[in-house]
């Protein structure tokens, strides 16, 4: 017995109507859900990039998760085909921040969850998901680990100047100083700190003595508490 029309008739067989009801109900939710998660980003985010910018990726990921699934799903055959597919699928820039990682994983989720036709699932858990960002972020509020300045150093590769100097140089000045990113190539370098001052006046004072080091550098003071 030939069993290759075999196998070929058992996978034609596995196609599975999509109704449309259920499908435009799952597409509105990830909508909503994913607005609704941007909200909570760029509110209670503490990235160094542009929040209101990458928030604006997490509808696009949501629904083309839930799209993928829905579709994947119908067919046995198109499962087996998305792992090949999946396999030339790279990331070419590289996500630096790890809270930037768990809402993509977030997106992803909820994406996962109604492209399978859970939604009672993920509308109980997704308030969860709300939840702990309150938690964490008041945690952060009234623990002090919020603090309300980012400090950015940049400068040429010449310079000559190293991360050692440039830190030693902040912590003369700051109550607190918290080395947060770190990026050195061939054109020069960015270092990111997040800084405490006991008097706002110690701004200047610590602007001019980074810049006594070479006339080049450049530097960048942000208000954590407005920045979105």
């Amino acid at each position: 017995m030939n069993q290759l029309p075999t196998f070929q008739e058992f996978i034609a067989s596995q196609n599975i109507q999509i109704a449309i009801s259920d499908f435009l109900i799952n597409m509105m939710l990830s909508v909503l859900f994913a607005y609704l998660l941007s909200i909570f980003y760029i509110r209670y985010g503490k990235t160094l990039s542009n929040r209101r910018l990458f928030a604006g990726t997490f509808i696009l990921i949501t629904l083309t998760t839930m799209v993928v699934i829905t579709i994947v799903k119908s067919s046995l055959a198109l499962s087996l085909g998305l792992v090949g597919a999946l396999s030339i699928v790279r990331f070419r820039t590289a996500i630096k921040e790890p809270e930037e990682l768990s809402y993509i994983f977030i997106c992803i989720a909820i994406g996962l969850g109604l492209g399978a036709n859970q939604r009672i699932i993920v509308s109980l858990v997704f308030p969860v998901f709300l939840g702990v960002i309150l938690l964490y972020s008041y945690r952060r509020t009234t623990s002090g680990m919020q603090e309300h300045l980012y400090f950015l150093v940049s400068g040429g590769a010449n310079t000559g100047i190293t991360l050692t100097t440039v830190l030693d140089l902040i912590k003369d000045h700051c109550t607190m100083v918290n080395l947060k990113r770190f990026e050195d190539s061939e054109t020069g370098f960015e270092a990111y700190f997040q800084i405490e001052l006991e008097d706002a006046g110690k701004i200047e004072s610590l602007i001019e003595t980074i810049r006594e080091l070479d006339g080049s550098i450049r530097t960048t003071l942000l208000d954590n508490t407005g920045a979105q």
